[in-house]
């Protein structure tokens, strides 16, 4: 690898952290703001989280699981374990998602809403944080599908692998966020 291309995947890690380091300010502040509003009369002590929200953590875990599974083949040229382990990674993904979506619909089978008069406090900060947080995931989805197309091609090897490390450790930091909004939302919920 060149000092040339060396220079550009530094600043493409730098430029993906310094969005990390955004998102991470932008979900304080809704978690933060979530703290506050505790203090409102429209607020419902023991809300409870969907169901379906636990099972969505254990398939975000299991998505990151099966990507670093990818890492060690992805450096021994292996494409179609690589290609398999990303594909599991973003069917878990994609079922993540959907359970999100249950969990919206549990929700709203309790009688809340995200806005008007069967909205509270609660539940409208719970639909807009998981559905940024799905937004994102979105994001990841579609990174990782760019790179299991680039893989099937062979674009991957042991000397090129910036675009899976990109796509991992955003993967991996939408799954981490997960899981401190979920137990954020179980305690303070």
């Amino acid at each position: 690898m060149t000092s040339l291309e060396n220079k550009k995947n530094r600043a493409l890690k730098m430029m993906l952290w310094f969005g990390i380091g955004s998102l991470i300010m932008t979900f304080a502040g809704l978690t933060s703001a979530f703290i506050v509003s505790k203090n409102r009369e429209d607020w419902v002590d023991n809300f409870d989280i969907p169901e379906a929200f636990y099972l969505s953590l254990f398939l975000i875990i299991g998505s990151s699981i099966s990507l670093i599974f990818a890492r060690k083949p992805l450096m021994r040229n292996e494409k179609n374990i690589v290609s398999g382990l990303i594909l599991s990674t973003i069917i878990l993904g994609v079922l993540f998602i959907i359970f999100q979506f249950v969990g919206f619909n549990q929700i709203m089978s309790n009688g809340y809403h995200f806005t008007g008069p069967t909205s509270t406090i609660n539940s409208s900060f719970i639909f807009l944080i998981a559905f940024v947080h799905v937004l994102h995931v979105i994001v990841g989805l579609i990174a990782l599908i760019v790179v299991f197309i680039k893989n099937l091609k062979g674009a991957y090897h042991k000397n090129n692998v910036t675009g899976f490390e990109l796509a991992s450790i955003f993967w991996h930091f939408v799954d981490i966020l997960w899981i401190y909004l979920f137990i954020f939302l179980v305690f303070f919920g």
